[in-house]
């Protein structure tokens, strides 16, 4: 059913979420994460938008992972106070 390179989306989706473990996204930050047919769907909110790039990267990383869907959202920006 599968071919060589694909990798069933149940080994994917565990090997996705041990992968977020590690990245260290910080205990504010609630980014989760779906696997359909090899397509990583991250959704969730940021603590800070410079962690987005290190989880995009790490989970389009992993074998089988044909595509990565970033739909995190960012934290507001502040204002500089006067």
């Amino acid at each position: 059913m599968f071919g060589q390179n694909q990798v069933p989306d149940r080994s994917l989706q565990k090997t996705v979420n041990q992968r977020l473990e590690r990245t260290g996204t910080g205990a504010q930050s609630k980014v989760t994460a779906t696997v359909q047919q090899g397509t990583v769907t991250l959704s969730g909110a940021l603590q800070y938008e410079n962690q987005r790039r290190p989880i995009v990267k790490a989970v389009g990383n992993i074998a089988g992972v044909r595509r990565v869907v970033d739909q995190l959202k960012s934290p507001p920006k502040r204002r500089p106070q006067s």
